[in-house]
């Protein structure tokens, strides 16, 4: 636990901390996940010399100094605040810069956000599984047009209407975990918390055989519902009952060696003592346009230091938004040095492939210089 870092009292594992003067390697978990989620990742890289440190991220895990209330303040969970949660945890361990910055899933947008704010303390990012488009930007060249002010952003309801005159009518999970209803649904399934967690891990991994992922043409209702119903659920679905289906047999749980049971367990002790709220928070923020205004802060900016994408080739999340990888590549960015797709490997990059993955990202180093810089 480190104490005080941005009105948090934060939970951390970490790996190469018995040898002083290593450069820092920060790793940032995504949803439903926690630093947990790292584990088979963390030695690989402290064998490679680096202090490895993964956080429990506000919202979740034994990270504390959170609210968790459906009706509690939204601002805290803002990503400029997570930002400052990271930038407090660097300057906590001591250290004036990382040499390897990665975000998974909900912490790829704040991994981007902290090389777009403070590159001098992260000089090089790598975004998994959520692909980062840019920043809300500002109308540009308007002084003159005598067009009448924008209207409110009207495009979640928009698509919640679109989606659900579909045959069969459908929704955006987005929608559905930022409801009042998620938390108890996912906190207190009827399959029970452990069979539900299986079933959303199973289905969003390599594993499971219908995840055969491909680029959507455009962010339509029709193209849209050619996602899984994990993803576009049926509109009178909750999660719980989306997943139940899918839950792997008896034999397909013995074989799953990145996420055993013992394993499973962890995570299902830790949301059966905290909930999900906080977690689900973040939901309520991304989908919220006035939640994100601060962000226009940053309108025109792109992240200049230097950053990789890796997804999984089994993984949807890399399309959910279509033509986000494309715009991350060609215009939020300047210094990508690729986008990696590993195989056999679902939305669970760290736990179903990490010594691909930790091959990537020690390369990455190298090739920034990251593993030189010992940043204390």
């Amino acid at each position: 636990m480190i104490q005080g870092v941005n009105g948090l009292d934060v939970h951390v594992l970490e790996a190469g901390h018995e040898s002083p003067g290593r450069p820092l390697a920060l790793l940032l978990h995504g949803f439903p996940d926690l630093a947990y989620g790292w584990r088979h990742l963390m030695p690989l890289l402290a064998d490679a010399g680096y202090h490895v440190v993964a956080p429990d991220q506000r919202g979740f895990g034994r990270t504390t100094g959170w609210l968790a209330a459906y009706d509690s303040p939204l601002e805290p969970f803002g990503f400029l605040n997570l930002t400052r949660d990271a930038l407090a945890l660097v300057s906590a361990l001591g250290y004036r810069r990382t040499a390897m910055l990665v975000g998974h899933d909900f912490g790829s947008p704040v991994a981007a956000y902290c090389a777009l704010a403070r590159p001098d303390v992260f000089p090089s990012v790598v975004l998994m599984s959520a692909p980062f488009p840019g920043t809300p930007a500002f109308p540009f060249n308007t002084a003159d047009s005598e067009a009448a002010p924008a209207p409110p952003n009207l495009a979640p309801q928009r698509l919640a209407a679109a989606l659900a005159a579909l045959n069969p009518p459908r929704k955006h999970y987005q929608q559905y975990l930022s409801g009042r209803e998620a938390n108890a649904d996912l906190w207190h399934p009827p399959q029970g918390l452990h069979a539900f967690l299986r079933a959303f891990f199973y289905l969003k991994s390599g594993d499971w055989p219908g995840n055969k992922p491909h680029p959507l043409k455009a962010p339509t209702p029709a193209e849209l519902a050619q996602l899984p119903t994990y993803y576009v659920m049926d509109l009178d679905k909750s999660m719980s009952q989306t997943v139940a289906p899918f839950h792997p047999t008896a034999a397909e749980v013995a074989a799953c060696q990145w996420l055993t049971e013992p394993e499973l367990a962890v995570y299902t002790a830790e949301y059966a003592r905290t909930g999900f709220q906080g977690a689900l928070q973040l939901y309520r923020v991304f989908t919220d346009p006035a939640l994100n205004a601060e962000l226009r802060l940053f309108s025109g900016r792109t992240i200049d230091v230097p950053s990789l994408f890796i997804g999984g080739k089994n993984d949807w999340a890399n399309y959910v938004s279509p033509g986000a990888l494309d715009v991350m590549k060609a215009k939020a960015t300047t210094r990508m040095s690729g986008i990696e797709l590993i195989d056999a490997a679902g939305h669970w990059i760290q736990q179903e492939q990490p010594a691909r993955l930790a091959a990537l990202l020690l390369a990455f180093s190298k090739e920034t210089g990251g593993a030189q810089r010992t940043g204390a």
